[in-house]
Protein backbone atom coordinates (compact mmCIF):
# COMPACT_ATOMS: atom_id res chain seq x y z
CA UNK A 1 0.00 0.00 0.00
CA UNK A 2 1.47 3.45 -0.84
CA UNK A 3 2.27 5.66 2.76
CA UNK A 4 1.41 9.22 2.19
CA UNK A 5 2.60 11.58 4.75
CA UNK A 6 1.10 15.25 5.96
CA UNK A 7 3.38 18.36 6.72
CA UNK A 8 1.57 19.43 10.47
CA UNK A 9 -0.42 22.41 9.64
CA UNK A 10 -1.32 21.64 5.86
CA UNK A 11 -4.24 19.80 5.12
CA UNK A 12 -4.10 19.22 1.69
CA UNK A 13 0.25 19.09 1.05
CA UNK A 14 1.21 15.48 0.27
CA UNK A 15 4.51 13.79 -0.39
CA UNK A 16 6.00 10.24 -0.06
CA UNK A 17 8.18 9.21 2.48
CA UNK A 18 9.19 6.60 4.71
CA UNK A 19 8.21 6.21 8.47
CA UNK A 20 10.68 6.88 10.97
CA UNK A 21 10.49 3.98 13.68
CA UNK A 22 10.60 6.67 16.60
CA UNK A 23 8.79 9.81 15.19
CA UNK A 24 10.68 13.15 16.02
CA UNK A 25 9.40 15.97 18.26
CA UNK A 26 8.30 17.92 14.92
CA UNK A 27 5.40 14.81 13.86
CA UNK A 28 4.25 14.47 10.63
CA UNK A 29 1.51 12.14 10.66
CA UNK A 30 1.00 9.44 8.09
CA UNK A 31 -1.78 9.59 5.59
CA UNK A 32 -3.56 6.34 3.82
CA UNK A 33 -5.41 5.46 1.72
CA UNK A 34 -8.46 2.57 1.92
CA UNK A 35 -11.81 1.37 0.97
CA UNK A 36 -14.29 -0.88 2.38
CA UNK A 37 -17.69 -1.48 1.10
CA UNK A 38 -20.66 -0.89 3.13
CA UNK A 39 -24.05 -1.66 2.52
CA UNK A 40 -23.57 -2.88 -0.56
CA UNK A 41 -21.62 0.43 -1.73
CA UNK A 42 -17.59 1.20 -1.61
CA UNK A 43 -16.43 3.98 0.99
CA UNK A 44 -13.50 5.54 -0.04
CA UNK A 45 -11.42 7.20 2.47
CA UNK A 46 -7.97 8.03 4.12
CA UNK A 47 -6.44 7.36 7.73
CA UNK A 48 -4.19 9.92 8.91
CA UNK A 49 -2.31 8.74 12.77
CA UNK A 50 -0.45 11.45 13.88
CA UNK A 51 -0.15 13.44 17.43
CA UNK A 52 -0.88 17.01 17.96
CA UNK A 53 1.57 19.64 20.23
CA UNK A 54 -0.51 21.16 23.10
CA UNK A 55 1.33 24.27 23.27
CA UNK A 56 1.88 26.69 26.54
CA UNK A 57 -0.24 29.46 25.42
CA UNK A 58 2.38 31.51 26.68
CA UNK A 59 5.64 30.38 25.32
CA UNK A 60 4.30 27.87 22.53
CA UNK A 61 6.34 25.01 23.97
CA UNK A 62 4.75 22.03 23.95
CA UNK A 63 3.39 20.84 27.39
CA UNK A 64 2.17 17.28 25.55
CA UNK A 65 1.66 15.45 22.59
CA UNK A 66 -1.91 14.32 21.87
CA UNK A 67 -2.86 11.76 19.52
CA UNK A 68 -5.54 10.72 17.19
CA UNK A 69 -6.44 8.90 14.53
CA UNK A 70 -8.45 10.40 11.63
CA UNK A 71 -10.75 8.95 9.02
CA UNK A 72 -12.16 11.71 6.07
CA UNK A 73 -13.90 11.02 3.30
CA UNK A 74 -13.68 13.34 0.34
CA UNK A 75 -16.27 15.94 -0.18
CA UNK A 76 -15.80 18.35 -2.87
CA UNK A 77 -19.13 20.35 -2.00
CA UNK A 78 -20.56 20.53 1.34
CA UNK A 79 -18.27 20.30 4.13
CA UNK A 80 -19.10 17.12 5.36
CA UNK A 81 -19.86 16.72 9.07
CA UNK A 82 -16.49 15.98 11.68
CA UNK A 83 -17.21 14.30 15.02
CA UNK A 84 -13.70 13.96 17.82
CA UNK A 85 -14.92 10.79 19.41
CA UNK A 86 -12.97 9.75 22.75
CA UNK A 87 -13.60 6.95 25.86
CA UNK A 88 -13.48 8.21 29.18
CA UNK A 89 -11.89 6.43 32.06
CA UNK A 90 -10.33 8.91 33.49
CA UNK A 91 -7.02 7.60 31.81
CA UNK A 92 -8.46 5.45 28.81
CA UNK A 93 -7.80 5.32 25.29
CA UNK A 94 -10.33 5.58 22.23
CA UNK A 95 -9.57 2.24 21.02
CA UNK A 96 -13.58 0.96 22.47
CA UNK A 97 -15.53 3.06 20.66
CA UNK A 98 -13.06 3.42 17.41
CA UNK A 99 -12.92 -0.42 17.08
CA UNK A 100 -16.22 -1.59 18.44
CA UNK A 101 -18.73 0.32 16.90
CA UNK A 102 -17.42 3.53 15.47
CA UNK A 103 -14.85 3.27 12.78
CA UNK A 104 -14.84 1.57 9.69
CA UNK A 105 -13.11 -1.56 11.50
CA UNK A 106 -14.35 -3.21 13.76
CA UNK A 107 -12.83 -6.10 16.46
CA UNK A 108 -14.85 -9.56 16.12
CA UNK A 109 -13.50 -12.62 17.65
CA UNK A 110 -9.90 -11.92 17.65
CA UNK A 111 -9.52 -9.96 14.27
CA UNK A 112 -11.09 -6.95 12.65
CA UNK A 113 -13.79 -6.60 9.83
CA UNK A 114 -15.37 -4.08 7.68
CA UNK A 115 -17.82 -2.44 9.97
CA UNK A 116 -21.19 -1.99 8.32
CA UNK A 117 -22.40 0.25 11.09
CA UNK A 118 -19.16 2.62 10.90
CA UNK A 119 -20.35 6.32 11.31
CA UNK A 120 -17.88 7.37 8.52
CA UNK A 121 -21.12 7.02 6.18
CA UNK A 122 -22.44 10.02 7.86
CA UNK A 123 -19.29 11.79 9.11
CA UNK A 124 -15.27 12.13 9.11
CA UNK A 125 -13.81 10.81 12.74
CA UNK A 126 -10.93 11.88 14.76
CA UNK A 127 -10.63 9.38 17.51
CA UNK A 128 -8.39 10.81 20.60
CA UNK A 129 -6.03 9.46 22.96
CA UNK A 130 -6.27 12.16 25.88
CA UNK A 131 -2.39 12.57 27.44
CA UNK A 132 -1.21 9.23 29.08
CA UNK A 133 -3.03 7.21 26.65
CA UNK A 134 -2.33 5.25 23.55
CA UNK A 135 0.35 7.07 22.15
CA UNK A 136 -0.15 10.75 23.69
CA UNK A 137 2.44 11.76 26.39
CA UNK A 138 3.31 14.96 28.24
CA UNK A 139 5.79 16.45 26.78
CA UNK A 140 8.52 16.17 30.23
CA UNK A 141 7.76 14.03 33.33
CA UNK A 142 7.01 17.51 34.99
CA UNK A 143 4.18 18.17 32.86
CA UNK A 144 2.05 14.93 33.48
CA UNK A 145 -0.11 16.27 36.54
CA UNK A 146 -1.00 19.54 34.30
CA UNK A 147 -3.55 17.12 32.12
CA UNK A 148 -4.06 14.61 35.45
CA UNK A 149 -7.48 16.19 36.35
CA UNK A 150 -10.39 17.35 35.17
CA UNK A 151 -9.50 21.09 34.97
CA UNK A 152 -6.14 20.14 32.52
CA UNK A 153 -7.96 17.36 30.33
CA UNK A 154 -10.99 19.77 29.37
CA UNK A 155 -8.51 22.21 28.91
CA UNK A 156 -6.09 20.03 26.76
CA UNK A 157 -8.89 18.15 24.94
CA UNK A 158 -10.11 22.06 24.12
CA UNK A 159 -7.01 22.64 22.95
CA UNK A 160 -6.92 19.32 20.72
CA UNK A 161 -9.81 20.35 19.06
CA UNK A 162 -8.89 23.44 18.14
CA UNK A 163 -5.71 23.15 17.55
CA UNK A 164 -6.93 20.22 14.93
CA UNK A 165 -9.31 22.62 13.09
CA UNK A 166 -6.95 25.18 12.00
CA UNK A 167 -4.32 22.75 10.83
CA UNK A 168 -6.72 20.95 8.98
CA UNK A 169 -8.64 23.41 7.76
CA UNK A 170 -11.90 22.12 8.54
CA UNK A 171 -13.43 25.20 10.65
CA UNK A 172 -16.15 25.24 7.99
CA UNK A 173 -17.14 21.57 8.66
CA UNK A 174 -20.08 21.14 11.62
CA UNK A 175 -18.69 20.09 14.86
CA UNK A 176 -19.59 17.40 16.87
CA UNK A 177 -18.18 15.75 20.38
CA UNK A 178 -18.96 12.74 21.25
CA UNK A 179 -17.82 11.03 24.56
CA UNK A 180 -18.47 7.85 26.52
CA UNK A 181 -18.53 7.60 30.22
CA UNK A 182 -16.02 10.20 31.91
CA UNK A 183 -15.88 11.29 28.54
CA UNK A 184 -19.10 12.31 28.43
CA UNK A 185 -18.63 14.34 30.77
CA UNK A 186 -15.60 15.52 29.00
CA UNK A 187 -17.79 16.20 25.49
CA UNK A 188 -20.10 18.43 27.32
CA UNK A 189 -17.33 20.63 29.11
CA UNK A 190 -15.23 21.00 25.99
CA UNK A 191 -18.56 21.82 23.93
CA UNK A 192 -19.13 25.29 26.15
CA UNK A 193 -15.58 25.96 26.12
CA UNK A 194 -15.40 25.82 22.51
CA UNK A 195 -18.66 27.79 22.15
CA UNK A 196 -17.39 30.03 24.64
CA UNK A 197 -14.22 30.71 22.76
CA UNK A 198 -16.51 31.11 19.42
CA UNK A 199 -16.35 27.77 17.99
CA UNK A 200 -19.53 26.76 16.81
CA UNK A 201 -20.46 22.95 18.00
CA UNK A 202 -23.57 21.96 16.57
CA UNK A 203 -23.99 18.47 18.55
CA UNK A 204 -22.96 16.71 21.60
CA UNK A 205 -22.74 12.97 22.01
CA UNK A 206 -22.91 11.89 25.66
CA UNK A 207 -22.36 7.87 25.71
CA UNK A 208 -23.15 6.11 29.32
CA UNK A 209 -22.30 9.27 31.16
CA UNK A 210 -25.21 10.99 32.29
CA UNK A 211 -26.28 14.15 30.61
CA UNK A 212 -23.73 16.74 31.46
CA UNK A 213 -26.19 18.38 33.20
CA UNK A 214 -25.22 20.48 36.67
CA UNK A 215 -28.52 18.64 38.51
CA UNK A 216 -30.07 15.60 37.67
CA UNK A 217 -32.43 15.94 40.18
CA UNK A 218 -31.44 15.96 43.25
CA UNK A 219 -35.04 15.37 44.47
CA UNK A 220 -38.05 14.57 43.45
CA UNK A 221 -38.32 10.64 41.85
CA UNK A 222 -35.29 11.14 39.45
CA UNK A 223 -32.26 9.69 41.70
CA UNK A 224 -34.79 6.87 43.26
CA UNK A 225 -36.03 6.02 39.77
CA UNK A 226 -31.99 4.53 39.13
CA UNK A 227 -33.79 1.24 40.79
CA UNK A 228 -35.41 0.67 37.69
CA UNK A 229 -32.23 -0.44 36.21
CA UNK A 230 -31.68 -2.20 39.27
CA UNK A 231 -35.34 -4.30 38.73
CA UNK A 232 -34.52 -4.78 34.81
CA UNK A 233 -31.32 -6.78 35.94
CA UNK A 234 -32.84 -8.90 38.76
CA UNK A 235 -35.62 -9.86 36.26
CA UNK A 236 -33.22 -10.66 33.41
CA UNK A 237 -31.44 -13.02 36.01
CA UNK A 238 -34.89 -14.61 37.39
CA UNK A 239 -34.43 -12.76 40.63
CA UNK A 240 -38.01 -11.34 41.17
CA UNK A 241 -41.11 -13.13 42.17
CA UNK A 242 -43.55 -13.81 39.24
CA UNK A 243 -46.26 -11.46 40.31
CA UNK A 244 -44.05 -8.29 39.99
CA UNK A 245 -44.61 -8.87 36.14
CA UNK A 246 -44.28 -10.98 33.19
CA UNK A 247 -42.10 -9.00 31.16
CA UNK A 248 -39.13 -6.69 31.47
CA UNK A 249 -41.28 -3.51 30.33
CA UNK A 250 -44.03 -4.29 33.10
CA UNK A 251 -41.50 -4.79 35.94
CA UNK A 252 -39.77 -1.62 34.71
CA UNK A 253 -43.36 -0.35 34.98
CA UNK A 254 -44.40 -1.17 37.99
CA UNK A 255 -41.24 -0.07 39.48
CA UNK A 256 -41.41 3.60 38.01
CA UNK A 257 -45.08 4.20 38.85
CA UNK A 258 -43.76 2.77 42.69
CA UNK A 259 -40.79 5.24 42.93
CA UNK A 260 -43.49 8.46 41.91
CA UNK A 261 -45.97 7.46 44.02
CA UNK A 262 -44.45 6.16 47.07
CA UNK A 263 -40.91 5.81 46.97
CA UNK A 264 -39.51 9.18 46.45
CA UNK A 265 -42.35 10.69 48.60
CA UNK A 266 -41.14 8.33 51.64
CA UNK A 267 -37.92 9.58 51.04
CA UNK A 268 -38.69 13.22 50.48
CA UNK A 269 -39.87 12.76 54.53
CA UNK A 270 -37.51 9.84 55.74
CA UNK A 271 -36.56 11.37 59.02
CA UNK A 272 -40.32 11.47 59.54
CA UNK A 273 -41.06 7.93 58.67
CA UNK A 274 -42.70 5.42 61.49
CA UNK A 275 -40.71 1.88 62.21
CA UNK A 276 -44.09 0.81 60.84
CA UNK A 277 -43.48 3.02 57.64
CA UNK A 278 -39.67 1.67 57.01
CA UNK A 279 -40.82 -1.57 57.34
CA UNK A 280 -42.86 -1.31 54.46
CA UNK A 281 -40.86 0.66 52.29
CA UNK A 282 -37.83 -1.69 52.79
CA UNK A 283 -40.51 -4.54 51.82
CA UNK A 284 -41.43 -3.11 48.89
CA UNK A 285 -37.63 -2.15 47.52
CA UNK A 286 -36.89 -5.55 48.42
CA UNK A 287 -39.73 -6.55 46.12
CA UNK A 288 -38.86 -4.74 43.19
CA UNK A 289 -35.01 -5.20 43.09
CA UNK A 290 -34.52 -9.05 44.60
CA UNK A 291 -31.95 -7.81 47.27
CA UNK A 292 -33.43 -9.55 50.67
CA UNK A 293 -35.00 -7.08 52.74
CA UNK A 294 -32.84 -7.90 55.83
CA UNK A 295 -30.07 -6.29 53.62
CA UNK A 296 -31.46 -3.35 53.39
CA UNK A 297 -30.90 -0.20 55.47
CA UNK A 298 -33.93 0.55 57.43
CA UNK A 299 -31.85 4.62 58.17
CA UNK A 300 -31.25 5.34 54.58
CA UNK A 301 -34.13 3.18 52.72
CA UNK A 302 -31.30 3.16 49.97
CA UNK A 303 -29.72 0.41 47.65
CA UNK A 304 -26.01 1.35 46.42
CA UNK A 305 -24.77 -0.05 43.47
CA UNK A 306 -22.56 -1.49 45.18
CA UNK A 307 -24.36 -3.33 47.23
CA UNK A 308 -27.13 -4.46 44.67
CA UNK A 309 -23.96 -6.20 42.31
CA UNK A 310 -22.83 -8.04 46.04
CA UNK A 311 -26.28 -9.05 47.61
CA UNK A 312 -28.71 -9.91 44.28
CA UNK A 313 -26.39 -13.56 44.12
CA UNK A 314 -25.28 -14.80 47.11
CA UNK A 315 -21.46 -15.76 46.65
CA UNK A 316 -20.92 -13.45 42.58
CA UNK A 317 -20.66 -9.78 42.16
CA UNK A 318 -22.31 -8.46 39.44
CA UNK A 319 -20.54 -6.65 36.36
CA UNK A 320 -20.13 -3.07 36.80
CA UNK A 321 -20.65 -1.94 33.27
CA UNK A 322 -23.08 -4.88 32.81
CA UNK A 323 -24.92 -6.46 35.82
CA UNK A 324 -26.33 -9.17 33.86
CA UNK A 325 -22.95 -10.74 34.11
CA UNK A 326 -20.89 -12.16 36.77
CA UNK A 327 -17.67 -11.89 34.88
CA UNK A 328 -17.10 -10.72 31.58
CA UNK A 329 -14.52 -12.81 29.49
CA UNK A 330 -14.28 -11.60 26.38
CA UNK A 331 -11.53 -12.58 23.16
CA UNK A 332 -9.87 -9.64 22.79
CA UNK A 333 -8.71 -8.12 19.33
CA UNK A 334 -5.80 -6.26 20.75
CA UNK A 335 -3.30 -8.06 18.74
CA UNK A 336 -5.01 -7.47 15.46
CA UNK A 337 -5.72 -3.60 16.49
CA UNK A 338 -1.64 -2.98 16.96
CA UNK A 339 -1.39 -4.63 13.80
CA UNK A 340 -3.31 -2.04 12.21
CA UNK A 341 -2.21 0.92 13.41
CA UNK A 342 1.18 -0.35 13.26
CA UNK A 343 1.24 -1.84 9.82
CA UNK A 344 -2.53 -0.99 7.69
CA UNK A 345 -2.17 2.72 9.31
CA UNK A 346 1.80 3.14 8.81
CA UNK A 347 2.47 4.89 12.44
CA UNK A 348 5.61 2.65 12.90
CA UNK A 349 6.31 4.25 16.08
CA UNK A 350 8.35 2.20 19.15
CA UNK A 351 5.66 4.11 21.78
CA UNK A 352 3.84 2.03 23.65
CA UNK A 353 0.11 1.93 22.64
CA UNK A 354 -0.67 3.12 26.69
CA UNK A 355 -4.55 1.03 27.62
CA UNK A 356 -3.28 -1.98 25.33
CA UNK A 357 0.46 -2.44 25.72
CA UNK A 358 2.13 -1.64 29.30
CA UNK A 359 3.61 1.66 29.32
CA UNK A 360 6.34 -0.24 31.15
CA UNK A 361 7.62 -1.59 27.71
CA UNK A 362 9.65 1.75 27.64
CA UNK A 363 12.72 3.23 29.72
CA UNK A 364 12.49 2.72 33.33
CA UNK A 365 15.71 4.33 34.75
CA UNK A 366 14.77 3.08 38.64
CA UNK A 367 12.74 0.23 37.53
CA UNK A 368 9.61 1.77 39.07
CA UNK A 369 6.74 0.81 36.80
CA UNK A 370 4.80 3.60 36.01
CA UNK A 371 1.50 4.92 37.91
CA UNK A 372 -1.53 4.83 35.86
CA UNK A 373 -3.57 8.01 34.88
CA UNK A 374 -6.35 7.21 36.61
CA UNK A 375 -4.77 6.66 40.16
CA UNK A 376 -3.03 10.14 40.22
CA UNK A 377 -6.09 11.68 38.74
CA UNK A 378 -7.47 14.84 40.68
CA UNK A 379 -10.93 14.81 40.30
CA UNK A 380 -11.47 18.06 42.03
CA UNK A 381 -12.81 21.67 39.92
CA UNK A 382 -11.83 23.75 42.94
CA UNK A 383 -9.18 23.71 45.52
CA UNK A 384 -10.33 21.69 48.12
CA UNK A 385 -9.06 20.12 51.96
CA UNK A 386 -7.58 16.66 51.98
CA UNK A 387 -10.60 15.95 54.58
CA UNK A 388 -12.91 17.10 51.50
CA UNK A 389 -11.01 14.85 49.32
CA UNK A 390 -10.61 11.54 51.02
CA UNK A 391 -14.47 11.76 52.44
CA UNK A 392 -15.16 11.82 48.65
CA UNK A 393 -13.07 9.16 47.39
CA UNK A 394 -14.48 7.40 50.50
CA UNK A 395 -18.04 7.39 49.27
CA UNK A 396 -17.61 6.82 45.83
CA UNK A 397 -15.94 3.55 47.01
CA UNK A 398 -18.73 2.91 49.31
CA UNK A 399 -21.10 3.00 46.51
CA UNK A 400 -19.77 2.17 43.72
CA UNK A 401 -21.78 4.85 41.63
CA UNK A 402 -18.78 6.26 39.79
CA UNK A 403 -15.95 8.86 40.22
CA UNK A 404 -16.00 11.16 43.23
CA UNK A 405 -17.50 14.75 43.09
CA UNK A 406 -14.82 17.34 44.18
CA UNK A 407 -15.72 20.95 43.52
CA UNK A 408 -18.27 22.66 41.98
CA UNK A 409 -19.57 21.14 38.38
CA UNK A 410 -17.97 22.42 35.27
CA UNK A 411 -20.01 24.25 32.63
CA UNK A 412 -21.44 21.86 30.45
CA UNK A 413 -24.57 20.97 28.35
CA UNK A 414 -26.97 23.78 29.72
CA UNK A 415 -24.32 25.78 29.75
CA UNK A 416 -23.51 25.14 26.07
CA UNK A 417 -27.03 25.11 24.90
CA UNK A 418 -27.31 28.78 26.45
CA UNK A 419 -24.96 29.33 24.29
CA UNK A 420 -26.08 27.66 21.03
CA UNK A 421 -30.06 26.53 21.27
CA UNK A 422 -29.89 25.17 18.39
CA UNK A 423 -27.12 22.66 19.77
CA UNK A 424 -28.54 19.22 19.38
CA UNK A 425 -27.37 16.91 22.41
CA UNK A 426 -28.10 12.28 22.40
CA UNK A 427 -27.68 11.16 25.74
CA UNK A 428 -27.31 7.32 25.64
CA UNK A 429 -27.55 4.97 28.33
CA UNK A 430 -27.41 1.09 28.84
CA UNK A 431 -30.44 -0.26 30.68
CA UNK A 432 -28.22 -2.82 32.70
CA UNK A 433 -24.90 -0.33 33.84
CA UNK A 434 -25.31 0.10 36.99
CA UNK A 435 -23.67 3.43 36.58
CA UNK A 436 -26.49 4.28 34.68
CA UNK A 437 -29.57 5.71 35.68
CA UNK A 438 -32.11 5.16 32.08
CA UNK A 439 -35.76 5.74 33.94
CA UNK A 440 -34.14 9.10 35.69
CA UNK A 441 -32.63 10.10 32.71
CA UNK A 442 -36.22 9.80 30.44
CA UNK A 443 -38.15 11.48 33.73
CA UNK A 444 -35.28 14.39 33.34
CA UNK A 445 -35.93 14.54 29.80
CA UNK A 446 -39.93 15.09 30.13
CA UNK A 447 -39.57 18.08 32.65
CA UNK A 448 -36.33 20.14 30.75
CA UNK A 449 -37.44 23.89 29.98
CA UNK A 450 -36.70 25.45 27.08
CA UNK A 451 -34.45 25.50 25.29
CA UNK A 452 -33.37 22.21 26.63
CA UNK A 453 -36.06 20.04 25.83
CA UNK A 454 -35.85 20.79 22.22
CA UNK A 455 -32.14 20.16 22.68
CA UNK A 456 -31.99 16.94 23.98
CA UNK A 457 -33.05 13.67 23.01
CA UNK A 458 -32.45 10.72 25.84
CA UNK A 459 -32.06 7.35 24.89
CA UNK A 460 -32.23 3.74 27.15
CA UNK A 461 -30.83 0.74 25.00
CA UNK A 462 -30.81 -2.88 26.03
CA UNK A 463 -27.66 -3.16 26.82
CA UNK A 464 -24.86 -2.46 29.26
CA UNK A 465 -21.98 0.63 29.83
CA UNK A 466 -20.75 -0.73 26.23
CA UNK A 467 -24.20 -0.87 25.10
CA UNK A 468 -23.13 -2.00 21.53
CA UNK A 469 -21.98 -5.18 22.41
CA UNK A 470 -25.40 -6.45 22.03
CA UNK A 471 -25.79 -6.83 17.76
CA UNK A 472 -29.54 -5.06 17.56
CA UNK A 473 -28.47 -2.62 20.16
CA UNK A 474 -25.43 -1.68 18.44
CA UNK A 475 -27.57 -1.20 14.76
CA UNK A 476 -29.79 1.49 16.51
CA UNK A 477 -27.26 3.32 18.64
CA UNK A 478 -25.41 3.76 15.78
CA UNK A 479 -28.31 4.79 13.33
CA UNK A 480 -28.79 7.10 16.46
CA UNK A 481 -25.93 8.52 16.15
CA UNK A 482 -25.74 9.07 12.56
CA UNK A 483 -28.88 10.94 12.76
CA UNK A 484 -27.08 13.23 14.82
CA UNK A 485 -24.68 14.16 13.29
CA UNK A 486 -26.72 14.21 10.11
CA UNK A 487 -29.33 17.06 11.83
CA UNK A 488 -32.42 14.74 11.45
CA UNK A 489 -31.92 13.59 15.43
CA UNK A 490 -35.81 13.95 16.48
Amino acid sequence: MQRLTVAAGLALGLATAAPALALPSAEAPVVTPHRITVGGKPLAYTAEVGRIAIRDAETGEPRGWMGYVAYRVASPGKPRPIAFVWNGGPGANSATLHFEVAGPKRGEAAGLVDNQETWLTDADLVFVDPIGTGFSRPAKAEDADAFYGTLGDVASVTEFVRSWRLLHGTQANPLYLIGESWGAGRAANVGYALLKRGVPVSGLGLISGGSGLSRLGDDGPVAPLKIVGFTATAFHLGKLAPDVGATSEAVEAATANWVRDTYAPALARRDQLTAEERDRIAASLARFTGVPADKIDHKSLTITPRQFRTQLIPGKTLNTFDMRLSDEPRESSRTAILAYLRGDLGYRTDLPYVGLESQDDGFLPDGKPVEPVGARWDYATAKVTPEQRQAAYAEAVRTGAGPPSLGPPLPGTAEAVALNPKLKVLVASGLYDSLANCAGAAETGRTLPAPLGAAMSFRCYPGGHMMYRDTPTRLQFSRDIRALVSSSLP
